[in-house]
């Protein structure tokens, strides 16, 4: 009878969040959050409690009595939840030049995973003018260095990053569209290793963007077999998120069962009205998968817009050699004539983001490099073409040939309803597929709104006002579980031992702002922000610390690094 009495005991401590060690007598502390309602992370009901802090760790949860800290945060009618963690990051450049991260700050996220791309290895002319070309100053040669930068630097969030299988690929083999020769791809392999070594979580690469589309699946598998040697995992933008989605999840589950390793999908979505039914088969063939005991999960963004450049308009191949290439290309008229035609026609050869959108009416400019044409910002491709006196189709190649860059672009694509379906699967995370900047820098053209509201639109619109989930397991799938997948250790949950990394928002007034039309516009309802202890958001203020660091996937070697 005593041991099932003590069982209950624990039961019941674990349910009410309050099963951790309390101090006795008085205990002193270096930060006491008092009177919050705690979001343990767990996907648990919160409960009402203080949380106190020493260095960067927290040491204690529960009803704290006897005890003072130097810092005392009063929580009341708060909610008190672990950092939330950006799964898709695109914000290193940013950070480089601005180490704040406010608009992800102010939404309550702590730690910026970067994917898609990389910024390392950097170990040829043509990787290091990849990067160049973004207006950054390479000094450094693998991925690690580059997050160690930004940690030296100063920044607010923590950051950790996949090495992209295309920005290999672009080391060994240029960006030219051919197949590696097994002393290639073995050269690949070896690039891969040295950076999951060095402390990436895996694999990640973009599959419609050149040159990573001219990767086939076995050059995938090869360089995911070396991830997954060092516990790592694949994160993976498809093949195609449209005509051809079923056949890019396809491919992503077949990798998974070939290399081995977790597999998860950036920004879910079924692009184009013509596919928006397909929404449910795509879920359907997930949740098969995982019964079948397959690690494939998937992440998205909370809105029914795109964004990527004007080019993903064009078809791949005319890319090949590099952005150059294809601008060279853009300037015979024989070429012109044979692309245009190929965009007009139906294919599953390539996606399509012009005929996806379904009118040039859905296609928005936001971002131009040539002065003359900035004009346009805000503009639909239509409304452009039309000014100009042009087909939608010449006017899309005429701009990226006098912009001479990629031109950043909105596009309309989703279905709200597919939104919600997509935020009801328990194995959705969440990421903004955008950079982390302040209200005020235009340096990086006009944004998708996401960069300043995905995870404030999340808790709002979709959790507060629509109820499609409920908040404890939004912040689950905020917290613990990008946490566990992505191998973070000590981290998304609230919990004794674990680094204190925090975020104390209002539940009843934390929506985001930022539009289409007005992107630079903050979240509101985060109060308060701890970051490995530190605050760095108080009263909504940014407090000019700067405690963020790089953080290491499980296959980092000391061995390696000192090389």
């Amino acid at each position: 009878m005593n041991r099932i009495l003590l069982l209950l005991l624990c039961l019941a401590q674990t349910l009410t969040g309050i099963g951790q060690t309390e101090p006795t007598g008085t205990a002193s502390y270096d930060i006491l959050i008092r009177n919050g309602l705690i979001y343990d992370g767990s996907g648990r009901k919160p409960y009402k409690g203080d949380i106190a802090l020493r260095g960067d760790h927290i040491v204690a949860l529960g009803r704290l009595a006897n005890v003072k800290a130097a810092v005392v945060v009063d929580a009341k009618g708060m909610a008190v939840a672990p950092g939330f963690i950006n799964v898709l990051s695109h914000a290193p450049r940013s950070l480089l030049q601005d180490g704040r991260s406010l608009s992800d700050l102010k939404q309550g996220v702590t730690t910026e995973i970067f994917g898609e791309s990389s910024y390392g290895p950097v170990k040829t002319d043509v990787a290091r003018q990849r990067i160049s070309s973004l207006n950054v100053s390479v000094d450094w040669t693998m991925l690690y260095e580059f997050l160690l930068k930004l940690e030296q630097k100063g920044i607010s969030p923590n950051v950790a990053a996949y090495v992209s299988a295309g920005f290999v690929r672009t080391n060994v083999l240029g960006e030219e569209a051919i197949k590696p020769t097994p002393d290639q791809l073995a050269q690949m392999q070896a690039l891969v290793r040295e950076e999951m070594e060095g402390g990436a979580l895996g694999v990640t690469t973009a599959l419609i963007y050149p040159p990573a589309t001219f990767a086939d699946r076995d050059e995938l598998v090869a360089l995911c077999r070396e991830a997954a040697r060092y516990g790592g995992r694949y994160i993976v933008h498809i093949r195609s998120e449209g005509d051809r989605l079923e056949d890019g999840i396809e491919e992503l589950i077949q990798i998974e069962k070939l290399a081995r390793l977790p597999v998860e999908l950036y920004h879910f979505k079924a692009a184009g009205q013509r596919n928006w039914p397909k929404m449910d088969q795509a879920i359907a063939r997930i949740n098969e998968a995982r019964r079948q005991g397959q690690a494939v999960s998937v992440n998205m963004y909370t809105y029914t817009a795109g964004a990527t450049g004007l080019t993903s308009c064009l078809p791949p191949y005319l890319f090949n050699g590099g952005f150059m290439a294809g601008w060279k290309r853009l300037q015979n008229p024989e070429e012109r004539r044979k692309i245009a035609e190929e965009v007009r026609q139906p294919t599953n050869d390539w996606e399509n983001f012009y005929a996806l959108t379904g009118s040039p009416e859905n296609i928005v400019l936001v971002g131009f490099n040539t002065d003359s044409l900035k004009k346009y910002i805000g503009k639909t491709l239509g409304q452009v073409a039309a000014i100009q006196g042009k087909d939608p189709i010449e006017t899309v190649m005429d701009l990226i040939v006098e912009d001479k860059s990629r031109v950043e672009t909105i596009y309309h694509l989703m279905s709200e309803e597919n939104v919600r379906k997509g935020i009801r699967q328990p194995w959705v995370t969440f990421g903004s597929d955008a950079m982390s900047m302040a209200a005020e820098n235009k340096d990086f053209g006009v944004p998708h709104p996401r960069a300043f509201g995905t995870f404030a639109r999340l808790l709002g619109k979709y959790v507060r006002d629509e109820k499609v989930i409920t908040m404890e397991e939004a912040i689950r799938r905020l917290t613990s579980l990008p946490a566990a997948q992505h191998k973070l250790t000590n981290r998304g949950l609230l919990k004794s031992g674990y680094f204190a990394d925090i975020v104390i928002f209002d539940p009843a007034t934390i929506v985001d702002k930022a539009t289409y039309e007005n992107p630079f516009q903050y979240a509101v309802g985060v109060e308060h922000v701890f970051i490995n202890g530190r605050q760095v958001l108080k009263s909504g203020e940014h407090t000019g610390v700067f405690p963020g660091r790089a953080l290491w996937g499980p296959g980092r070697k000391e061995s390696t690094i000192n090389r």
